[in-house]
């Protein structure tokens, strides 16, 4: 450990490391756009990650340092210890950019990284300080390739044409020559597979549950925290226990019972079911956030002369908006994504929600390129409303941890 903390030492393994997350994810990227052959050199990243580490200890001048690094960078681009590797057609320009991104995001970071270091033994909180920027960067990186890396392939396999796919299923670039002609299968799922219905369809169902289910946990929630009732703390500890129980174990009787009262392949079916679902996760949530709200202020309504009616709809309501919208926004994205009910209650295509819809894609008679497309077209609409509303999200869900 103390020769962990030796100045050079933790530079030159965080430079090292660094340069090979940076290589790694250059190549992937450049992969991605541009359908070429990109690889990290393993011998090119040690000494560019070696030499970037320490002379981010020395050369506190950050222009200079990263303008330095990135020419030596170029200037091993074609020797054996070159931090990126090509395979044969490789443009030049791609090279260069390859090489220039490499050497940009590899030594900006590590100027933030190793900001507290300095040459010699590191005092403990310039070590950890640098381990936990690494860190840090490691873990943006690694979320970040998680989650966009999946929809990148999904958005352009779905710009694709049949033909390209053929031939390359891997190539995951764009055909801009085409024209209007990469949203063909986005017209076409519009235009003979009926996806304005589906949309339609998963809209207002996703709405109506959040309104039934605002409607019945709202007051459940409030009794459980404000009223005194025999029974109250054992329900409100077994709220969830409905969980417990996996969907499709419940399948088979929900079916049988739906199918005996007429309500399987109909949409106020899915109204009636979803709610089961929603309601218990919506009762906990507001549960928690009605029980931090300071009880002087309904005490205070009461006093007024307000009913406790009143006092909910007057006063606690507007003080819940918060919650009430990230209860809502968690309530819909279920509806909105729930595949199972809909899938063996619905058989009709004329009343298929878009889950529904996309997984009637998943057929060797339907091309993927429609598939992908179908999975974006559900997936944009419900990120959209999540990253217009995180902010009330993020609010609601963490307002009533901390009471008063």
């Amino acid at each position: 450990m103390h020769l962990l903390r030796e100045g050079h030492v933790t530079a030159g393994l965080i430079g090292v490391f660094w340069a090979f997350v940076m290589a790694v994810t250059v190549a992937v990227t450049l992969s991605f756009a541009s359908g070429l052959g990109f690889r990290p050199g393993t011998l090119g990243c040690v000494l560019l990650g070696l030499g970037g580490g320490l002379a981010a200890l020395y050369v506190r001048d950050r222009g200079v340092l990263i303008g330095g690094f990135v020419l030596l960078a170029a200037a091993l681009l074609f020797t054996p210890l070159s931090p990126m590797l090509f395979s044969d057609g490789v443009p030049m320009l791609w090279q260069v950019a390859a090489v220039v991104l490499f050497g940009v995001f590899t030594l900006w970071p590590l100027t933030v990284m190793l900001i507290e270091a300095q040459p010699g033994p590191l005092t403990r909180h310039a070590f950890e300080d640098a381990v936990i920027r690494f860190l840090t960067g490691f873990g943006y990186i690694v979320f970040t390739a998680l989650v966009l890396i999946p929809f990148y392939v999904m958005v352009m396999t779905s710009l694709k044409s049949q033909q390209a796919l053929l031939r390359n299923p891997l190539d995951f670039s764009i055909e801009l020559n085409r024209g209007w002609e990469l949203f063909s299968s986005y017209t076409e799922l519009f235009g003979q597979f009926g996806f304005g219905s589906y949309l339609w369809t998963s809209f207002y169902v996703s709405v109506l549950t959040v309104l039934i289910t605002l409607a019945f946990s709202v007051p459940g929630a409030y009794a459980v925290a404000r009223l005194r009732f025999k029974g109250r703390a054992a329900f409100s500890r077994s709220i969830l226990l409905i969980y417990m129980v996996p969907m499709i174990v419940l399948a088979l009787p929900i079916y049988i019972a739906f199918s005996m009262t007429g309500l399987r392949n109909t949409i106020p079916g899915l109204i009636l079911i979803y709610p089961v679902t929603t309601i218990p996760v919506a009762l906990y949530m507001l549960q928690g956030y009605f029980r931090g709200l300071p009880v002087e202020v309904e005490e205070a309504g009461l006093m007024d002369g307000l009913s406790r009616l009143q006092v909910i709809v007057k006063i606690t309501l507007p003080l819940s908006l918060p919650a009430m919208v990230s209860v809502s926004l968690y309530v819909f994205m279920i509806a909105w994504n729930e595949f199972l009910l809909a899938f063996m209650l619905l058989d009709d295509p004329s009343k298929f929600t878009l889950t529904r819809g996309v997984a009637m894609l998943n057929s060797s008679e339907i091309p993927r390129q429609h598939l992908m497309a179908g999975a974006v077209i559900a997936t944009i609409p419900i990120m959209a409303l999540f990253l217009g509303l995180e902010r009330f999200m993020t609010k609601g869900l963490t307002a009533g941890s901390v009471k008063g």
